[in-house]
């Protein structure tokens, strides 16, 4: 299978080679760059995925700037301090002006985190980022205090993604008007010019940004969501920078003086979630096809035992082709609040018969794997090898292969057995991860909003209801790391690999990977050709 599929890529890299221009165009002040997945929509408090997020950042700035590593800089706040156990108070940078000549002011901060926290239609992300914020006291035009019920550490690392919106565009409009540009008014580096779903994007660089402008005059984000189509669009010359390349064609690309890669191990982990409700799942059977009367997955035993079956090196070396790293937990080590105790699993095919047979299922059982398709790189590849894996240890596996826009309300809802997810760390530190997906569901809280399995351990909780309260980074990030030791050596879920995140360009043009996989047109430069 996975040779057929190397074929199939090289093909498709014979075939445009074919038609490689002798030069790639008088696009001087132009950049192009096509992506997988097109945003949803132009309204940057619309959702928190990352297409979205890629998009609304070159438009919206936000009051602190995450690095390429997730450090945190002054963006729109020039400062971010407490002021008291419950509350934050931001300095704002004079001087700032919104795309149609407004100043920047309180009024906008106020106006856009309220809007992010409270309107009911978008639908996702953003209420988790700025509920947690119960009082917004504009102090003067450039100082604004922000209040909490509880202590908030993670004021800053949450509000990194928040884009501020004018209020004076915005206050009255529509989402029908941000996508027609009407209120997609900004202070970010480009300003909005047009969009033609399923076509492209187009923005024009802010010549009065606030920061150092960005080198392109125009650029154009293009969706082509086919991984060939993509490939061929960046070797033909008609775009110059793709993101998620596919890792079959890594090697040929990376070969051609024409092509620069940029790449690094991004926060993003690939996980299984599973479902932890006690009574019969139809998505569970014994071996003859059964429905059975409890469900296997609730034993700790089990869920080790899938765990144990998985060979995450083959994974990685095989199916990823070296674009992935082994998991042992939510984020890769080195960001704040991940265990230095965990390792990935390691394989033993042994160890799971003897823990299958422990738990009352010497002969294994029958499972149904939910995979989104168009989400994940090799999705699709990565959850047949699974199935292989498991059918090692007598647990056979049928793939429910669907669109993400399908599959994710079916997780949402509990309508599954065991699930192919990813996860990027926002905030770039532990426990947005385990306030999210393994935290025990408290939709009052906003806590455990992906916790779709409905996974439930009181000493996590309390560790993170502990770590979400202490101010101190030295004192909280241990608690984070415990608890999500505590989490993932119960086999809440089951961590596969993080993605490398990798990105083509055309010769002469530079990209600082980044770990949050987000893909900005201002952090592409020229450099001169070797």
């Amino acid at each position: 299978m996975i040779r057929s599929h190397r074929m199939r890529w090289i093909i498709l890299l014979g075939m445009a080679i074919l038609f490689w221009p002798a030069t790639p165009g008088s696009r001087a002040q132009t950049l192009t760059i096509g992506v997988q997945i097109e945003t949803a929509s132009v309204d940057p408090h619309f959702s928190l995925s990352n297409p979205a997020v890629s998009t609304a950042r070159h438009m919206f700035d936000t009051l602190v700037h995450p690095d390429d590593r997730q450090r945190l800089h002054p963006g729109l706040a020039l400062s971010w301090t407490p002021a008291g156990r419950t509350e934050w108070e931001f300095r704002l940078r004079p001087g700032v002006r919104f795309h149609d000549g407004r100043a920047f002011t309180a009024a906008d901060v106020a106006f856009s985190l309220a809007r992010a926290r409270d309107t009911a239609t978008m639908i996702s992300g953003f209420s988790a980022l700025t509920r947690q914020i119960t009082a917004i006291q504009i102090v003067d035009p450039l100082t604004i205090r922000l209040g909490t019920d509880q202590p908030f550490p993670l004021m800053a690392e949450y509000l990194s993604a928040v884009p501020i919106v004018s209020r004076a565009a915005a206050e009255s409009a529509s989402t029908a008007d941000f996508n027609s540009g009407k209120a997609a008014v900004g202070t970010g580096p480009f300003r909005f010019v047009g969009w033609t779903r399923g076509d492209k994007l187009q923005l024009a660089r802010n010549d009065a940004y606030w920061a150092a402008a960005p080198v392109w005059e125009n650029v154009i984000i293009r969706p082509i969501p086919d991984d060939g189509a993509r490939v061929a669009a960046m070797l033909s010359g008609t775009v110059d920078m793709i993101d998620l390349l596919p890792a079959a064609t890594v090697s040929t690309l990376r070969a051609k003086p024409d092509i620069a890669l940029a790449q690094t191990v991004s926060n993003r982990v690939i996980f299984l979630a599973m479902n932890f409700a006690p009574g019969p799942n139809p998505a569970i059977t014994d071996s003859t096809g059964v429905r059975l009367p409890v469900n296997p997955l609730t034993d700790r035993r089990v869920r080790l035992a899938l765990s144990k079956a998985i060979n995450r090196d083959s994974l990685v070396s095989q199916v990823m082709e070296g674009l992935g790293v082994p998991a042992s937990q939510m984020l890769p080590d080195g960001y704040p609040g991940t265990s230095l105790q965990l390792r990935p699993q390691p394989h033993d095919l042994a160890g799971a018969k003897v823990l299958l047979a422990e738990a009352g299922f010497p002969n294994g059982f029958a499972i149904t794997m939910l995979v989104p398709r168009d989400r994940n790189a090799s999705d699709v590849k990565l959850a047949e090898a699974l199935g292989q894996m498991f059918t090692q240890i007598g647990v056979r596996v049928a793939l429910e292969v669907l669109p993400y826009a399908i599959a994710q309300p079916r997780f949402k809802r509990g309508e599954f057995a065991v699930a192919l997810r990813g996860w990027g760390t926002e905030t770039g530190e532990g426990s947005m991860a385990l306030r999210a997906i393994l935290a025990t569901v408290d939709p009052a809280r906003g806590i455990g909003m992906v916790n779709g399995g409905a996974y439930s351990n009181p000493q996590l909780d309390a560790l993170l209801t502990q770590a979400l309260a202490t101010l101190d980074p030295a004192q909280r990030e241990p608690l984070v790391a415990r608890a999500t030791e505590i989490g993932i050596g119960d086999v809440g879920i089951i961590p596969l690999q993080y993605q490398i995140a990798i990105w083509a360009l055309r010769a002469g043009l530079s990209y600082q990977a980044r770990s949050d996989n987000y893909t900005f047109a201002f952090d592409v430069h020229r450099v001169a050709k070797p």
